[in-house]
C-alpha cells in the first residue's frame, strides 16, 4: 500500500518514511503543503499522513483543498497542538484522524491500520495469482496456504507485479516504483530481487510465478 507523508521537518518524516517502510508500506515524502497536493494530484495514495504547521500550505488547508477536489483517501493529521479548537478545525477540513506529537510510532502504526481498515478494500484486499496471494492489509504472503516472508524490498516489487497481473512491466518501472526516478536504471539490483522471488515462490509444478519477457520485462500470468 502506498502512504504520502507530508512533514516540513525532514528528521520527522524521515522517521516516519524509514518506520513505514520497515512494515512493507511504500511511502513518499514531501515537505510542504504545495508540494503534497502536487504529488496527491499526480498519484493515487492509500493513505495520507500530514503535519499541520508547515510554510506555502497548512495541513488543514491542504486538506481543503484535497476534500474539495473530490479524493476521499484517509488522511492523518500530524500536530504539536493539542487544543481542542485546532482538534475540531483538523476534522472539520475533512480529516479523517488526529495524532499529537510527541507520539509513540506504535500509536500512529495502530491508526494507520485502523484507517486503512475503515476503507472499502472488499476487491482489492487480495492480490492473487494462483496459489500465491498478498494480503495488501495484513501485509502478508502466502502461498498455498502457507506464509512466506520477504524483505520490504521483494514486498514492493510483488505487489507492483501482482497489481499489474498479466502484463508486462519493465525493469524501469520497477526502479521507479521501488526507489525513486533518480535511482541508476543501469544497476542490475531488480535481477537480483526477482531471483530471490523466484526462490521464494514456485508453483506446485515447480515453474516461477515471475516469467522474464526477454529485452522487455517481467510479468506475473494466473
Amino acid at each position: 500500500m502506498r502512504i504520502l507523508v507530508i512533514e516540513d521537518e525532514k528528521k520527522v518524516a524521515s522517521f516516519i518514511k524509514k518506520g513505514l517502510e520497515e512494515e512493507l508500506y511504500q511511502v513518499d515524502t514531501a515537505f510542504n503543503g504545495k508540494e503534497g497536493l502536487e504529488l496527491t494530484f499526480e498519484n493515487e495514495y492509500d493513505l495520507i499522513i500530514s503535519d499541520i504547521m508547515m510554510p506555502l500550505m497548512n495541513g488543514i488547508e491542504y486538506v481543503r483543498e484535497v476534500r474539495k477536489s473530490g479524493i476521499t483517501t484517509p488522511i492523518l493529521l500530524l500536530t504539536v497542538k493539542d487544543s481542542t479548537k485546532n482538534k475540531i478545525d483538523g476534522l472539520d477540513s475533512g480529516a479523517d484522524d488526529y495524532l499529537t506529537k510527541p507520539f509513540a510510532f506504535e500509536e500512529l502504526t495502530a491508526r494507520v491500520r485502523a484507517l486503512l481498515r475503515r476503507k472499502d478494500y472488499s476487491k482489492d484486499n487480495l492480490l492473487k495469482a494462483g496459489e500465491l496471494q498478498l494480503d495488501l492489509v495484513a501485509h502478508k504472503t502466502t502461498l498455498s496456504g502457507e506464509e512466506v516472508i520477504l524483505t520490504p524490498k521483494e514486498y514492493s516489487i510483488l505487489e507492483y507485479l501482482l497489481r499489474n497481473k498479466n502484463k508486462i512491466v519493465s525493469r524501469t518501472k520497477l526502479i521507479e516504483h521501488v526507489y525513486d526516478y533518480h535511482f541508476d536504471s543501469g544497476t542490475n539490483v531488480i535481477d537480483v530481487y526477482i531471483n530471490k522471488l523466484r526462490n521464494k515462490l514456485t508453483r506446485k509444478d515447480g515453474k516461477p510465478f515471475i516469467l522474464t519477457v526477454r529485452g522487455m520485462g517481467y510479468t506475473i500470468k494466473d
